[in-house]
């Protein structure tokens, strides 16, 4: 069950490639966002200018929230996922390389704009501790609970769906 939790998880990511993160801002409140991103794996990697508030939030508190799924017209068919992870700024330029070369890959519209310039724009790692996956097809409001690690799945929980609550 773990192996496959963390297959369909991959999957998911592997389908979509706009992301919404939320960081904690100074005055305690979050601030979600919406971004391009690429994965492998579990590992998510973004861009995000160094200017931003997002940038400063994540300088005083890197943990993140991500949001990831598709509008559908039929609640059974929502599958996305969530995730709480740390972020943190990818600084070796053989990785900075690497990521840039998967981002163009997965969003083959920016080719022609910039390379992204590192003075200027993070590169971020996000790497996921905890990872939901949302599969109403399932139940309403089904959700699988993982924890993870970059190596491995610790443990999975069920939630049960919203017609189970009604009883």
């Amino acid at each position: 069950m773990k192996q496959e939790l963390r297959e369909l998880a991959v999957r998911l990511l592997d389908q979509h490639r706009i992301m919404t993160i939320a960081t904690n801002r100074a005055d305690g409140w979050p601030q979600a966002t919406v971004v391009g991103y690429a994965n492998e794996g579990l590992t998510l990697y973004c861009f995000i200018s160094r200017l931003s508030q997002k940038y400063s939030n994540i300088g005083r508190d890197n943990r993140v929230s991500i949001a990831i799924a598709r509008d559908v017209l039929i609640p059974e068919e929502i599958k996305g996922l969530s995730l709480a992870g740390k972020a943190e700024q990818v600084e070796q330029e053989s990785d900075f390389d690497r990521v840039c070369e998967l981002f163009m890959r997965r969003h083959p519209e920016h080719a022609s704009l910039p390379r992204p310039n590192a003075s200027v724009v993070a590169m971020l790692r996000i790497t996921p501790k905890i990872v939901s996956v949302l599969d109403y097809s399932r139940g309403l409001g089904h959700s699988d609970l993982m924890t993870v690690s970059p190596e491995d799945v610790h443990s999975t929980e069920s939630r049960s769906n919203w017609l189970d609550w009604n009883t």
